[in-house]
This record gives structure tokens, C-alpha cells and sequence, in this order.
């Protein structure tokens, strides 16, 4: 039962990755993220034709990234935020890794500092 799960969480963040790997998307996104929008708006902040939006707007509703409702003729598209979670929880243990180097490289830069300070002059005395 985990190997089916992962397999299909994997297919799922893998996809997400791949709709998400066209710049024109996450733009869309972008703009979704702060209020829902009619196509025509998004249009107009993108200043891309309106098939092109509307083609990468099915691709991200496809992936279930966003959607739609009517309202009389206009489509309003909005964030859908769960693929977004599960792309989040994917990255945590990347986070993580990079929290810790990051973490150390502080230290690793106080320590320098702290030797600076120490030396007689003020100046780094290593060569």
C-alpha cells in the first residue's frame, strides 16, 4: 500500500513539476495568487494573446493547479492550493538540507569573525 501511495504522490509532484516548468505558468499563478481572475485580465497583465493564456490556464487546471468558475461569460480562475502541498511537502526534506548547510555557514562565519575581532589589530591576520 506505501509503494502504491508514493508511486502516485511521485507521478503527481511529477507532474506538477512539469506544468510548472513553463515560466508562463507560474506567472499565471502568480497573478492568481493574490485574487481570483477573469481570462481577460490575466491577458492583459501577461500582454500574451488570449489562446495562449487560455492554453496554459487547461494544462494548469488539468493538473488541478487551478479553478474555474463562470460568472455569466467570464471564466474566473483561482488557486487551487493542495498539488501545491504536496510539492511542498516534497521540497521539506531539501529544505532541511539546506536549512542545516546554511546553519553551519553561519557559524562557520561568526567563527571568522570572532577570530577577526581577537587579533590585535582588528585585522585578519590568516594568510
Amino acid at each position: 500500500m506505501t509503494v502504491i501511495y508514493l508511486d502516485r504522490h511521485t507521478r503527481e509532484v511529477g507532474t506538477t513539476f512539469d506544468v510548472l516548468g513553463e515560466p508562463s505558468r507560474r506567472w499565471i499563478l502568480d497573478l492568481l495568487l493574490a485574487r481570483a481572475r477573469p481570462v481577460g485580465d490575466l491577458v492583459a497583465a501577461m500582454g500574451a494573446s488570449q489562446p495562449s493564456v487560455s492554453k496554459h490556464l487547461r494544462v494548469l487546471r488539468r493538473a488541478g493547479l487551478v479553478e474555474c468558475t463562470t460568472d455569466a461569460q467570464r471564466r474566473i480562475y483561482r488557486v487551487r492550493p493542495e498539488p501545491l502541498r504536496d510539492l511542498d511537502e516534497w521540497l521539506a526534506p531539501y529544505r532541511a538540507l539546506w536549512s542545516s548547510r546554511l546553519d553551519a555557514l553561519e557559524q562557520h562565519l561568526e567563527t571568522m569573525d570572532e577570530h577577526d575581532s581577537a587579533s590585535p589589530t582588528g585585522t585578519d591576520t590568516r594568510r
